[in-house]
């Protein structure tokens, strides 16, 4: 179990707000693990959109972004753009979620993104999920609320592009959005990964994070040997 700390993950937990969020903070994270780790568990859970054309696309869009990983998604009705006035609803599907898994990292929106629904549900992630390793995705929007990140994940240029190939392709709802196009995608992945010395990244907020720097390397003498 990784905990609170770093390493090569086999369950995750993957929550949006809604339909697509997931795939936009975090789709190139989640293909460079699934193609890693064939088997790997996603339980995947979306607040909106349920029983909608959007679910549909969300069901399509996940299953390519997690190739042969072990997908659960759930996708509930809660009213777009209103979570904070459904605060109960919303904290019950995520401690739900947690009895389901017991994951080694969660992938979930910031907790400081303007949008009212994404940051209502990042506050909501600490309370059910107390001692994992949540690793917050950003959404580029108008609201300018992008910031200063504290991880990264370097991102092939292959990988870059099948991100934004995936989001064109099974999110058909969005493209009319003046936001929602290549441009926008692969700019902010250039940008993240400059800041960590890579051609393209998806970068995350981190709010604890525990370290283990005196780990014996397999094999290695230790002390008194």
């Amino acid at each position: 179990m990784i905990r609170l700390g770093a390493g090569r993950p086999d369950r995750i937990v993957a929550v949006g707000a809604h339909c697509d969020d997931i795939a936009i903070g975090a789709g190139g994270t989640l293909l460079t693990l699934c193609r890693a780790r064939p088997g790997l568990r996603v339980d995947a859970l979306v607040l909106t959109g349920g029983g909608t054309g959007r679910e549909q696309e969300e069901r399509a869009a996940l299953a390519a972004f997690c190739p042969g990983a072990d997908l659960r998604l759930t996708v509930h009705k809660l009213p777009d753009g209103r979570l904070p006035a459904h605060w109960e609803e919303a904290k019950s599907a995520v401690e739900e979620l947690r009895l389901q898994s017991d994951p080694d990292l969660v992938l979930a929106p910031r907790a400081d993104d303007a949008h009212q629904d994404h940051r209502g549900l990042a506050r909501l992630i600490p309370t059910a999920f107390r001692d994992h390793l949540v690793l917050g995705y950003e959404i580029v929007k108008w609201d300018g609320d992008l910031g200063r990140m504290s991880a990264y994940q370097p991102l092939t240029p292959d990988t870059a592009e099948d991100k934004v190939r995936l989001l064109q392709e099974h999110y058909a709802s969005q493209r009319h959005r003046p936001w929602y196009d290549r441009e926008a995608f692969l700019g902010l992945a250039r940008i993240r990964g400059i800041e960590c010395h890579e051609r393209y990244a998806e970068a995350f907020a981190v709010t604890k994070l525990t370290l283990d720097l005196g780990a014996p390397t397999p094999g290695a003498p230790t002390q008194g040997d």
